[in-house]
């Protein structure tokens, strides 16, 4: 069955850079990102993770755990983090898992079962589909799930403003609209009454239409 918003997120046991680890275990009561790739050694891959390296800081203080997945083996991620290293100018600084089995990759449906059970022989090719990004929250909840095709490397600045608007919104009955930035004006969430919304807002807000009132966004700490 296909994961979907507000599924709880599969818990595994897998090998990682850092040692062995049971996900739900890991990601304890923080806020999660797991990125998956169908190969080492991938070009657009490798240009992801040296970026999501360098904006690790910025997750750090949002609490939020990152940790990657690729198809291969470990032992084989050390050599490609050099690589990393040489041409991003920083190598991954988080664990990356190896799923040489495929077992997790079947287990978040990004491979059938008819894949099998082993990334040998395998070219990325095969394994295309293994290219999601998940946002998972402190109650191990799927919060939001990115597909990307091999030849179109992800936005992970994007990533950074949905963790934004999802952690604001888990805070305050409020939503973010289009294209919103941290700061912007929010929109009260259709779940307040006006009764409600009053006493959350009494300084009143702005309604271009009864279902639409927006709101300064509350700060974000």
């Amino acid at each position: 069955m296909s994961l979907r918003i507000a599924d709880i997120a599969p818990d595994f046991t897998a090998e990682t850079t850092e040692g062995t680890i049971s996900f739900h275990e890991w990601l304890g009561k923080d806020w999660g990102i797991l990125f998956s790739h169908p190969k080492d050694y991938t070009p657009v891959c490798t240009t992801e993770l040296g970026y999501m390296a360098r904006l690790k800081p910025e997750f750090d203080k949002r609490g939020v755990k990152v940790i990657g997945l690729s198809v291969d083996p470990v032992d084989k991620h050390a050599g490609w983090a050099k690589d990393i290293a040489e041409t991003q100018g920083m190598a991954p600084n988080f664990p990356m898992i190896g799923d040489p089995t495929l077992a997790i990759s079947q287990l978040y449906d990004m491979l059938p079962a008819s894949a099998g059970n082993s990334a040998d022989g395998r070219t990325a090719a095969d394994n295309q589909t293994v290219r999601n990004v998940y946002v998972i929250g402190p109650d191990k909840k799927i919060k939001l799930v990115i597909s990307y095709p091999m030849t179109t490397g992800r936005n992970f600045d994007e990533v950074l403003r949905v963790v934004d608007s999802l952690q604001l919104t888990a805070k305050h009955r409020l939503a973010t609209p289009v294209n919103w930035k941290p700061g912007d004006d929010v929109i009260i969430a259709g779940s307040v009454s006006n009764d409600e919304a009053k006493q959350l807002y009494p300084q009143g807000w702005k309604e271009p239409k009864p279902y639409i009132r927006i709101v300064p966004q509350p700060v974000l700490t």
